[in-house]
């Protein structure tokens, strides 16, 4: 492990990038799933994202992992990018972009509790409460979810995006040790791959039976934003965060996450924030706050 650096850095001001685009993608992906079918854009999305990390990762000077690594990467991959990007797209496209961006906030406890059981940090008393504090208030984004317009629908899509969490926290913790030893374009390019493998033999059928030529300009540029500005520059923002601060400052970014996204959902989506919606934030939010090391 490394001494996680203080004070705000360069990489802090990264990891804010990274946090504001990542709330302006619930939206565009939103939009996208609304053209695309959501298999066929998540195929779509992380094959751009792979190629593109492939090719910088090979022109950049850094060393490859050894055959052991490599395997192991490209398993960690299908959870961070095969099931997280399936669960995160499916659940999206079946709830509120506001509903999803609030249940992804709350990640950085749950990475709190799988970091300290791996030992990789310690955990004190408040960061308990902050636990305790986002796990309520995703209970009541997915309480809220259930008595939504959409019903069973909505609340679906909210338990995909816990899914989509519980999946991104295992690999955020089981990715650590590696960003210590290895690059983050080598990390990014092998854990991209190994995503999109079992995701291309999902979502073949749906990218077959897309019409291509019937695609409007602004559903390209969602998967333009979706995929190269999301999952490659924002991505590498991320890995650079694990390794230098830690995975749960790190995460702490998240909790910028919500606000953006509520108000651009609001603004381009016309999803007008719930009362249990903004109880829940508050709480999700103030359980982030309380976890901070």
């Amino acid at each position: 492990m490394t001494t996680p650096q203080r004070g705000f850095t360069a990489t802090d001001f990264m990891l804010f990038m990274m946090a504001t685009i990542w709330a302006v993608n619930f939206s565009v992906v939103k939009f996208a799933t609304g053209v695309f079918t959501p298999l066929a854009f998540t195929g779509l999305r992380v094959g751009m994202a792979a190629v593109v990390l492939v090719v910088i990762a090979v022109a950049s000077n850094s060393a490859w992992p050894g055959k052991r690594d490599f395997a192991m990467l490209l398993l960690i991959g299908v959870l961070g990018h095969g099931l997280y990007q399936y669960f995160f797209v499916e659940g999206l496209s079946r709830t509120r972009a506001g509903h999803a961006a609030l249940i992804v906030a709350a990640a950085p406890a749950f990475i709190m509790v799988a970091s300290r059981i791996r030992g990789i940090e310690p955990i004190r008393r408040k960061m308990l409460f902050g636990i305790a504090l986002s796990v309520l208030g995703v209970g009541l984004i997915i309480s809220d979810s259930a008595h939504s317009p959409a019903g069973k629908a909505t609340l679906a899509g909210s338990l995909l995006m816990v899914a989509a969490v519980m999946t991104w926290t295992t690999f955020t913790v089981l990715l650590q040790p590696y960003t210590l030893r290895f690059s983050p374009l080598k990390l990014s390019a092998i854990t991209m791959i190994g995503g999109l493998l079992p995701l291309l033999v999902v979502s073949g059928p749906a990218l077959a039976a897309t019409d291509w030529v019937a695609i409007p300009f602004p559903a390209w540029a969602a998967v333009f934003y979706a995929s190269i500005v999301s999952m490659v520059v924002a991505y590498l923002f991320w890995y650079r965060g694990i390794k230098l601060l830690g995975p749960t400052r790190t995460s702490v970014y998240s909790n910028i996450q919500p606000v953006i996204a509520l108000l651009i959902a609001w603004v381009f989506l016309r999803e007008v924030p719930t009362l249990w919606q903004t109880i829940g934030a508050g709480t999700i939010i103030s359980g982030v706050l309380f976890t901070r090391a």
